[in-house]
């Protein structure tokens, strides 16, 4: 009997594979924004105890991939949804998408708090994430080699930080990220990679960002002024490395989820924003 009573649990817990569970509201996506949902999912709960959540990780391309499959309710994407998987999901959905802009966020460009360099080009950036630059002293650092760290191909922030910076604003350009940049499955390992080597560089969303790392100064070209990424900054777009951060849902969102959406993008919401280090929009926008 207690086997039976636990088989019967099992059955009640366990989601099988394409299917989400009905009661609860799957939030699925952008790692970067990852830490932002899971904030706004406790207070969305805390205000209405009868909603439950789930907010998981994994990519923009894990939660836009979700949302064709139908595995989740809303995909948290830091980059914008390309036409293509668009119709993705109007074929496997029958609904049009639909986008919902929540915050903003400066993608900050980290090293260690012991590396001498202080300020970057977009160029130079560009020249150290495709292999040119191999090493500190050609940028006016120590004569010892990058280690460069990127987010693996299906982060949004790879995709932003390829076709922004690697690609110095041609989305198409032939560029690449070099050979021997590392794919890093996650904001969280760039993070500590960064704290633990002295010769690491990488990129992160500003929320990251820690007593462990040192953020450069960035400036478009190299006549002009280099900029620190911060809330500020990402709001009057004086930081060069600024972007959307996004909410998706197939069709328009009803019930917990349009609940949700317009809890994000209240006031309230956008405090939270604010508190994890990410901009808030300059004004509320509603569902």
């Amino acid at each position: 009997m207690k086997k039976l009573n636990y088989l019967l649990i099992c059955l009640l817990l366990w989601t099988p594979v394409g299917f989400a569970r009905p009661d609860v509201v799957q939030i699925k996506g952008s790692d970067t924004m990852v830490n932002l949902g899971q904030a706004w999912a406790e207070e969305f709960m805390n205000q209405n105890p009868e909603v439950s959540l789930a907010v998981t990780g994994g990519g923009s391309g894990t939660g836009i991939a979700a949302l064709v499959n139908q595995t989740t309710n809303i995909a948290q994407s830091s980059r914008e949804m390309k036409p293509e998987e668009r119709e993705k999901v109007l074929k496997a959905t029958g609904k049009e998408v639909k986008e919902f802009l929540v915050g903003l966020d400066a993608l900050a460009i980290v090293v260690h708090p012991s590396n001498p360099v202080s300020e970057l080009s977009i160029e130079q950036l560009a020249g150290i994430f495709t292999g040119k630059i191999t090493r500190w002293s050609e940028v006016g650092g120590a004569d010892e080699p990058v280690l460069v760290l990127s987010r693996d191909r299906n982060s949004g922030t790879h995709i932003y930080f390829l076709e922004h910076v690697v690609r110095q604003g041609n989305a198409k350009g032939p560029e690449e990220f070099g050979a021997s940049v590392l794919m890093m499955p996650s904001s969280q390992a760039i993070a500590q990679e960064v704290e633990r080597s002295k010769v690491a560089i990488g990129y992160l969303g500003l929320g990251y960002v820690a007593k462990g790392h040192k953020t450069l100064a960035v400036k478009k070209g190299a006549n002009e002024a280099a900029v620190r990424p911060s809330v500020e900054t990402a709001q009057d777009k004086t930081y060069p490395i600024s972007r959307p951060l996004y909410i998706y849902t197939a069709g328009e969102p009803e019930g917990d989820v349009k609940k949700f959406l317009e809890f994000a993008q209240s006031p309230q919401g956008q405090e939270i924003v604010a508190l994890m280090d990410f901009v808030p929009l300059g004004e509320s926008k509603t569902v």
